[in-house]
């Protein structure tokens, strides 16, 4: 399916009045783009469960007795946060740079579908896939790592969901900074290595010094990764998940603010 099949299929569904349909329809074109595309595919799929490979050897040779986590948990705290990098922010912001650039965000908007649908829609595929992913890896940590299951569940469940709200309204956020679609490798790369070294993904953020820590915890994806390793592993105290989940939401917030005021519908020149 092309670009121009995809609008197509939106378009065909203004005949349905609610606004679950257009999304439904966006979203399978959406869907549809994203298999074709191997580029995307490959990081979607492949890339997490390298990472994940990466970060056993990384979490292998550390002490993780002080931040309450087995390496099991360790890994599936890391892998769910490596899951909400790569499948939706790094996946989405390319596919809103390519829907724009091909004048097809453009096309969208002389339709029924209303701005929020059209990005709503856009970020679907990403978003489920991310969450079908991130109960892959918890499954896999308790059936192959011996880990225990969640201890939390809910908490983990909330943080992997809002995760998914902040990394899609973040990935619209940069797409308005990005002028191709390989440039998307490098807008992106700042998020992905400030979150990978100091929110969480690849080193437990109570294993930092109280300093860092204390700096770390306020980027984009250290509330989410509170959130998550309080539903893996328990034990944090009721003050702090708040904190966590504020500043998701503030993050969440600053995002959308950037969406609705630098947010780009036509090409670059």
């Amino acid at each position: 399916m092309s670009t121009a099949s995809a609008v197509a299929a939106v378009s065909g569904a203004r005949a349905r009045t609610t606004a679950a349909g257009r999304l439904g329809a966006l979203g399978r074109a959406e869907l549809t783009l994203l298999v074709r595309n191997r580029t995307a595919l490959f990081v979607a799929l492949l890339m997490p469960v390298a990472m994940v490979g990466a970060l056993r050897g990384t979490l292998g040779g550390m002490d993780l007795s002080e931040a309450g986590l087995s390496l099991g948990e360790a890994l599936m705290t890391g892998g769910v946060g490596t899951v909400l990098i790569l499948v939706v922010y790094l996946n989405l912001t390319s596919a809103l740079v390519a829907r724009r650039e091909e004048l097809v965000l453009k096309r969208l908007r002389t339709g029924e579908v209303s701005d929020t649908e059209i990005l709503a829609g856009t970020a679907l595929p990403a978003a489920a896939l991310a969450l079908a992913q991130s109960a892959l890896v918890v499954a896999a940590g308790v059936a192959l790592l011996g880990a225990d299951a969640p201890r939390r569940p809910e908490l983990l469940v909330a943080g992997t969901l809002l995760g998914t709200v902040v990394m899609a309204a973040l990935a619209a956020a940069t797409s308005a900074i990005t002028r191709t679609v390989e440039s998307a490798q490098i807008t992106t790369l700042p998020l992905f290595m400030v979150s990978a070294g100091g929110s969480g993904l690849f080193i437990p953020l109570d294993l930092l010094p109280d300093r860092v820590a204390s700096v770390c915890e306020l980027l984009p994806m250290t509330g989410v990764m509170r959130l998550v390793e309080a539903g893996v592993g328990g034990g944090a105290d009721a003050g702090r998940l708040t904190g966590a989940a504020l500043g998701a939401l503030a993050w969440t917030v600053i995002s959308v603010f950037a969406v609705r005021r630098w947010f780009r519908w036509e090409p670059r020149r």
